[in-house]
């Protein structure tokens, strides 16, 4: 593979020398080669970063090829002359936020389904219905310790976090530093496009990661280098801190519920006030009779460890270890009972989430 010297795509064409034409004419593409110089059979033509050779008598589908235009939003179509669609597509188009479309949604560890993502992690969807697009959770595991086949990326979100369940993991992060290590318990704010990379990991990793939006796109960055020369720890991505939340640096207050007490990550800081996350376990063994509803975005529980039982309305739901609930605006809920080693991550937008008592 060594040999390799150059990559090109190869699309079929009836007329090579109409089809170049529009290339050249309207996309600003140009001629590299002409085979055979009478009536030509191919043209290759390249621009943009690619290479394309038009074939005559070549079966197949003529493709499609996008191209990125700086400052244009919408998607403009054009079709070549051998039927190839043409893409022309915002460069940094503007992040899009679907509508909050507010659903209960219960994750249940039992019936997880596990697929294979990037750099070979296994997710398991956390929000089913994804609250119309607008918000994405994934349990994330890695089973084999050792290198992660990453690569420097970033992504284009309103808020991202990760916190660590089990094992440990080492990343490191553009203006942060020398790489980290997140251990059991710790929890990281991702700010919008801070490049990043993950590196190793132990045997049987695994995070829980909450994002916003649901679709949101990942991309390389081919020229930066990690670590960075720098360290600037206040500089801001779109708008928020990093954050690197160490559990066995943080203490737990009491407040967060009757009957409960919560370890603040720090994100609501760093973001301003847009979201906010916390760790809540038991103060004391049980729980108070007290029904409240939020009006915010998102509501987000996931069982880190013990047990759980859930008031929703007028029902009771029993969640165990890796189960979650988002719980919509509006509905009914509180925590009626509760395991003693109960551990539960919560993840809100806002992150100081208002809760108003339910009329009874």
């Amino acid at each position: 593979m060594e040999d390799i010297r150059l990559a090109e795509v190869v699309l079929p064409c009836d007329d090579p020398g109409a089809t170049s034409g529009f290339f050249v004419d309207r996309l600003g593409f140009r001629v590299d080669a002409v085979r055979p110089a009478e009536d030509p059979d191919e043209i290759t033509i390249s621009g943009h970063g690619v290479r394309v050779t038009l074939a005559r008598g070549l079966a197949g589908d003529p493709g499609t090829l996008r191209l990125r235009c700086a400052g244009a939003d919408a998607v403009r179509v054009l079709m070549a002359p051998n039927g190839t669609r043409i893409e022309l597509i915002g460069m940094d188009a503007p992040l899009r936020v679907p509508a909050l479309e507010p659903a209960l949604a219960i994750a249940l560890a039992k019936d997880a389904r596990w697929v294979v993502g990037r750099a070979g992690m296994e997710y398991r969807d956390l929000i089913d219905d994804r609250q119309g697009g607008r918000f994405v959770a994934s349990q994330i595991r890695i089973r084999d310790g050792g290198p992660v086949p990453d690569y420097v990326h970033f992504h284009r979100v309103r808020f991202q976090m990760i916190y660590c369940r089990r094992g440990w993991v080492r990343v490191v992060y553009e203006d942060q530093g020398e790489p980290l290590v997140m251990r059991e318990g710790d929890c990281v704010l991702q700010p919008p496009e801070i490049r990043h990379r993950v590196l190793e990991c132990s045997a049987g990793l695994e995070v829980v990661e909450v994002s916003c939006p649901a679709a949101h796109e990942t991309l390389a960055d081919h020229e930066l280098g990690l670590p960075t020369a720098e360290r600037q720890p206040e500089r801001r991505f779109g708008g928020q801190r990093f954050v690197h939340h160490v559990a066995a640096e943080a203490a737990y207050v009491s407040g967060a519920h009757a009957g409960l007490e919560a370890r603040d990550t720090g994100l609501a800081a760093a973001t301003d006030g847009l979201a906010g996350a916390r760790v809540l376990r038991p103060s004391s063994s049980e729980a108070t009779d007290w029904l409240g509803r939020h009006d915010g975005e998102l509501r987000f529980w996931f069982v880190l460890d013990g047990a759980l039982e859930l008031r929703l309305a007028d029902r009771v739901v029993p969640l165990g270890p890796a189960d979650a609930v988002t719980i919509p605006r509006g509905l009914p809920h509180a925590p009626a009972a509760w395991s003693e080693d109960l551990a539960l991550l919560e993840v809100t937008l806002p992150g100081a989430l208002r809760l108003e008592p339910e009329v009874r």
